[in-house]
């Protein structure tokens, strides 16, 4: 016998919080794409990224009683790949921040308003871990410089350093990258 579910977040919810396989079946397939995307962006190795998402999920499935309804469940569930991405790289990779830069040099570059035609996931991947971690939390998930020193146990000077060397070194890579298409066409 088949089940069929309604599209309703809050019947999926509640059978997820039953453990239902058919719940984590559709609940899987609606979300991997999109947790895939977010772990890829913490974490250049698809494989690697692959296996967090994976992690992830049983953490989702498996910790389901601890979301208590205090926000959305998909900002909760995001929250949970995003961790398993940062637990990977710090327990898997060293990571270096770099010393800081003088405050009004960054507050200088932040007003700074830059858009790019460009492919993300490419400039990530050749970011360094530090820089990328930083950038995701900031931009992405919208955390603040504070949040982000508490969540990786650095000063909030350092987490705007990583944030303005990894948009510095985006651009480099992305004029540079300009640059050989230009000498290539001619």
């Amino acid at each position: 016998m088949k089940i069929l579910f309604s599209n309703k977040k809050d019947d999926l919810l509640s059978r997820l919080k039953k453990h239902d396989p058919a719940a984590q079946k559709i609940f899987y397939d609606q979300n991997v794409k999109k947790y895939l995307s977010i772990s890829r962006s913490y974490i250049n190795d698809l494989y690697q990224a692959e296996d967090c998402v994976i992690k992830a999920f049983c953490k989702i499935f498996k910790n389901m009683d601890s979301f208590r309804g205090e926000g959305s469940f998909d900002g909760w569930a995001r929250r949970i790949v995003v961790n398993e991405c940062l637990n990977f790289i710090k327990s898997n990779k060293t990571v270096f921040y770099l010393d800081d830069i003088s405050e009004s040099y960054l507050e200088e570059m932040y007003d700074e308003k830059v858009t790019f035609d460009f492919n993300a996931q490419e400039l990530l991947d050749q970011l360094p871990d530090a820089y990328r971690m930083v950038f995701n939390l900031y931009v992405f998930e919208d955390y603040s410089h504070q949040e982000i020193a508490d969540m990786l146990q650095i000063s909030t000077a350092v987490s705007k350093t990583q944030l303005f060397r990894a948009k510095e070194k985006m651009r480099k890579i992305y004029f540079q990258q300009q640059k050989t298409l230009k000498n290539e066409q001619f």
